[in-house]
């Protein structure tokens, strides 16, 4: 009986969720209800899927308004109505115009004007499928009407929005902050009813007992919509079905590809290859995933004839048939890839394929998806409150001070906190006290509704990477908008995608294999005469002793991935040096390895075959290649299946609520409940159940498939082989890629530790970007943070047309420039060429501009050239220095050492090589700061873990442990005296603070 149902998906306007609605609607008894939120539908499929659940027959539609006017509710009569009110408003959504006063007409739609709409456009003819909605508040209005002449047309739209009080002020203070105006500001039109609530049923009917017609329409309304989308365990696929013109055209296509490109993966195919193959295909085509695997292939192809690079990962990088077709790149013979985790009979959606693009190629690659297939859209995900963010808000409508919000939004109550002044001002006691009561009680107010609105959606954005390909027209599903990229988006998310049967292709950028790209260019240029690269050429990486070398001493600073102080002080625990290494290492790092305790016993097993006895002979005898330490998602399923006994269905459901996956608590704890109980069934220990148990746990949310770290591990070694080989051009592209882990100047560094001269933007030689010429990278223009974008462009467009420019003069003459951007030029010293010093040019600039009439922009371009006056300047004295603070103004980093800035003494101190020889000793390391950050302890306290370099430019890592953090705090970069315990740690030494003090430096001259 209710046509008109909000949730909080009415986003800033409606107060619970699809869920608390259905629930509404059992405690009052309505086997029927409209959901019909405002503009959107993002809740609709759930409220579908929940409500068939709870025998509630559901029905969907929109709540069309302009801002808070109501024009319409625009009711489903079934699937295809539901389309025809999607496409509807996305036509306005995406052109973002109001909607009109009347609709046009819609078949399958019913139309609903609100009362007071339906007078205001004085209504006295009605198409068949439109009504006008009264409510339990216009009732009497109704009785004397001209409307109620129109029996047939009039039914029952009392608004659910809120269910009491509290309800309502949280409503009214979503509106408030929708309009970002304080609460007292708040206009009653911007505002539902109190009465927005559901009643029960009958007394529903009791209300409209005088208009038996009224609710005899809104039950024939309601009588005449069906809505179904297929949900029931066995979903239907909703993706593109055929990739060509059958099932079977696609079948015979697929198996096409994989005899086709089987050699050109497996020289020699052994009859592993054969059988595995074999095996998934049948698999693939008995679930009827072989679209799934060509869309993937076509995207691929698409990149690679455009030679956009790529890697593919997820759960699909198990697959050989992905690999053989050349989705991912990853052997999983070699690699002994756990079949199942990629797909498995119990599995209803298909693989994960996550295909990595450069950041540079993603939108194209995505534009291509839109333009090849049809029916494709991005996916959305929900942005919702966060506690401090609402709370922020919720003070601010208030009208609190910023002081007061920002003590409430850090947890500190501001409840009694007033100064010392206002405690001792008898003469304004009272005063105080109501200011502190009136403070007290929206400071109370404050927290609780920020509790209350905390997580509900504030807006709908666009899924980080999900792509949609389905079979069906989008609007057949959701509503869409267009976001900045200006791809159509729908409304719902992943897990309302996933339950509908609809599963996405996850298309995502990066910037590692930027990096890749930019540096091969920069090496043809710079190296003209140097061999052809392969850099597909993966097993020639792997087996190169220097390329391995690097993981093993820690030189991996710029590889995608294996860069970070954690990732590589692992690497030279463990020695890795070679893929299979990597690849473990790429898991073990994870948190829940680590937080597990088998990180340590992992490295230990490694390094020390002695230790490997340890391992209980069950796990050992499960994981062999891991001496039965659970590191990768695939042990986990191995452990549920071979030590639990539990089906792979119930394995794969283990794994995925590991991953936080899982829509179901109560499924995952059925899975643990069986798990347990098979194992003691088998004789097992409490004690080793639930030893294993725990590992698994501390598996939540972070652990890897072995096939997506291999995949990471491809990419890094073809960056290694890179940065192994062409050290100075994958340094510039690392720099051109805005980096990775690291800061600019620590880039920098490591490219001058590599054989690089750096040079300063130069007018001659620059670019926006970061050239090599040589050894040399000229460093480009686009670091000078205050410099204008448009003047680059003329810098360098002069260049190209005029050649280089042979003085200042001369640049004068050909650029337009300020004496504000000229400067900036001059003091970062790019007029170098001319040997002049910068003080003596910034005198020359000025003159000559304060020269020009008005002055106005130097230059409009002369036709020829034209004689300037000389100006005789004295020899001004400068200091080095103040390059030093030049750099650090306009750049943000100085190419100039550190340790030569220092104006403190040094004291007798080890250098970092030198660590071993001084293990658990007492020592003073000298070291400038790479970077820092803070850690939590098992029991909540800060840490922190800093990475420096000392003067020869070597690491070593420092940890100021919980009872140093706070009395010796890390105070941005520079030189610091770091005084501690050398530890060593598996071969790998850090630093235990005990103290460390920042170095003065030597302060800029000119201050």
């Amino acid at each position: 009986m209710y046509l008109n149902c909000h949730t909080y998906y009415s986003l800033r306007f409606g107060t619970f969720s699809e869920i608390d609605l259905l629930q509404l609607a059992v405690k009052n008894k309505s086997n029927c209800i409209a959901l019909t939120d405002i503009n959107n539908t993002s809740a609709c499929m759930n409220f579908v899927q929940q409500a068939n659940k709870l025998n509630i027959k559901p029905v969907i539609g929109v709540d069309f308004r302009n801002g808070n006017s109501q024009q319409f509710v625009a009711i489903a009569k079934n699937n295809r109505g539901f389309q025809q009110i999607n496409a509807y408003l996305s036509y306005f959504l995406e052109a973002k115009i109001d909607f009109p006063n009347q609709p046009k007409y819609l078949e399958d739609v019913f139309i609903i004007y609100p009362f007071e709409k339906a007078l205001e456009l004085n209504l006295t003819s009605f198409k068949k499928n439109e009504f006008v909605g009264v409510s339990v508040a216009e009732i009497n209005k109704l009785r004397f009407s001209y409307l109620n002449k129109y029996k047939d047309k009039i039914v029952i739209q009392q608004q659910v929005t809120v269910r009491n009080k509290k309800d309502f002020n949280a409503h009214r203070l979503l509106r408030a902050i929708d309009k970002n105006i304080l609460l007292s500001k708040l206009s009653k039109t911007e505002e539902c009813l109190e009465t927005d609530v559901m009643y029960t049923l009958q007394d529903l009917k009791n209300y409209f007992k005088d208009f038996t017609n009224v609710i005899t329409n809104t039950e024939n309304l309601l009588n005449a919509c069906t809505i179904n989308f297929g949900f029931n365990e066995n979903r239907t696929n909703q993706n593109l079905k055929f990739y060509t013109n059958s099932f079977d055209e696609d079948c015979k296509l697929l198996k096409k590809l994989c005899a086709e490109n089987l050699k050109k993966r497996y020289t020699k195919p052994t009859q592993k290859v054969y059988d595995r193959l074999e095996k998934e295909l049948k698999v693939i085509v008995d679930l009827k995933f072989v679209s799934f695997f060509l869309i993937n292939y076509d995207i691929i192809h698409f990149a690679k004839r455009n030679n956009f690079f790529h890697v593919g990962r997820g759960s699909g990088a198990n697959s050989i048939v992905a690999y053989i077709i050349g989705i991912t790149d990853v052997d999983p013979i070699e690699l002994d890839l756990y079949f199942e985790r990629f797909i498995n009979p119990f599995r209803a959606s298909p693989p994960d394929f996550d295909i990595d693009f450069s950041w540079k190629d993603r939108d194209i690659v995505t534009n291509y998806i839109f333009n090849r297939f049809n029916n494709v859209a991005l996916l959305a995900t929900y942005v919702t409150f966060k506690y401090r963010a609402i709370v922020r808000e919720l003070g601010k409508v208030f009208g609190l001070p910023k002081e007061e919000i920002d003590k409430l939004s850090k947890g500190v109550s501001t409840l009694g906190n007033y100064s010392r002044s206002q405690k001792l001002a008898t003469t304004t006691k009272k005063i105080n006290q109501e200011k502190k009561s009136q403070f007290d009680s929206m400071a109370h107010l404050v927290l609780k509704y920020g509790k209350l609105i905390e997580g509900f959606p504030n807006y709908v954005s666009v899924h980080s990477a999900g792509i949609l390909i389905l079979d069906k027209p989008i609007h057949y599903f959701s509503a869409t908008s267009l976001p900045p990229k200006n791809f159509p988006t729908v409304q719902f998310d992943m897990n309302i995608a996933d339950d509908v049967g609809i599963f996405k292709f996850d298309i995502l950028g990066q910037r590692g294999l930027a990096k890749i790209k930019d540096a091969l260019a920069l090496i043809k240029e710079n190296n003209p005469d140097a061999p052809e690269i392969d850099i597909t050429d993966i097993e020639r990486f792997k087996n190169d002793k220097k390329i391995n070398n690097l993981l093993k001493t820690g030189g991996a600073i710029g590889a995608y991935y294996v860069e970070s102080p954690a990732m590589r002080g692992l690497m030279q625990k463990l020695q890795t040096q070679d893929y299979l290494g990597l690849v473990a290492a790429s898991s073990i790092i994870r948190p829940g390895v680590s937080s597990s305790g088998m990180k340590d016993e992992f490295i230990k097993r490694h390094r020390y075959p002695e230790h490997r006895k340890n391992a209980n002979p069950i796990l050992l005898k499960i994981m062999p290649e891991t001496y039965g330490v659970m590191v990768y998602q695939e042990d986990v399923m191995k452990v549920a299946n071979q030590f639990a006994d539990l089906t792979l269905g119930e394995a794969d459901v283990l794994r995925r609520g590991m991953s936080g996956k899982y829509r179901s608590v109560s499924e995952f704890k059925a899975v643990e409940n069986k798990f347990i109980e098979n194992c003691r069934k088998k004789g097992f220990k409490d004690e080793l159940i639930f030893e294993v148990w725990n590992q698994i746990k501390s598996f939540a949310g972070y652990a890897f498939a072995k096939g997506h770290s291999a995949s990471y591990a491809v990419e890094s070694y073809q960056s290694l082989f890179l940065k192994c080989y062409y050290p100075i051009e994958f340094m510039t592209a690392v720099l051109n890629n805005g980096g990775g882990f690291y800061s600019t100047e620590h880039y920098i560094h490591e490219a001058k530790m590599r054989g690089a001269t750096i040079e300063l933007p130069c007018i001659n030689t620059s670019d926006h970007p970061n050239i090599v010429k040589g050894k040399t990278i000229f460093l480009g223009f686009g670091y000078l943070k205050n410099l204008e974008h448009l003047l680059i462009e003329r810098i360098l467009s002069s260049r190209q047309t005029e050649g280089k420019f042979l003085s200042l003069n001369n640049f004068l003459d050909r650029v337009s420039i300020s004496i504000e951007q000229l400067t900036i030029l001059i003091r970062i010293n790019a007029f170098r060429f001319t040997k002049k010093p910068k003080t003596t040019l910034l005198w020359e600039a000025t003159f000559r501009i304060n020269g020009t009439k008005k002055n106005e922009l130097v230059s409009q371009g002369k036709l020829f050239g034209v004689p300037h006056q000389q100006f005789k300047i004295p020899k001004l004295e400068s200091h080095w220095l103040e390059d030093v603070y030049d750099q650090l103004e306009l750049i943000d980093f100085t190419t100039y050492d550190y340790f030569s800035l220092v104006i403190e003494d040094y004291h007798k101190h080890i250098k970092a090589k030198d660590m071993y020889k001084y293990a658990d000793k007492n020592v003073l390391l000298y070291g400038k700061l790479v970077t820092t950050r803070y850690n939590k302890t098992s029991t909540g306290k800060l840490m922190r873990l800093s990475t420096f370099i000392d003067v020869d430019g070597n690491y070593f890592d420092a940890v100021h442990f919980t009872n140093v953090v706070h009395l010796y705090p890390i105070n941005g970069m520079g030189i610091y005296a770091c005084y501690g315990k050398i530890t060593n740690r598996f071969g790998f030494c850090s630093m235990n603070i005990i103290k460390s003090k920042k170095m003065s430096i030597a302060l800029n001259p000119r201050c």
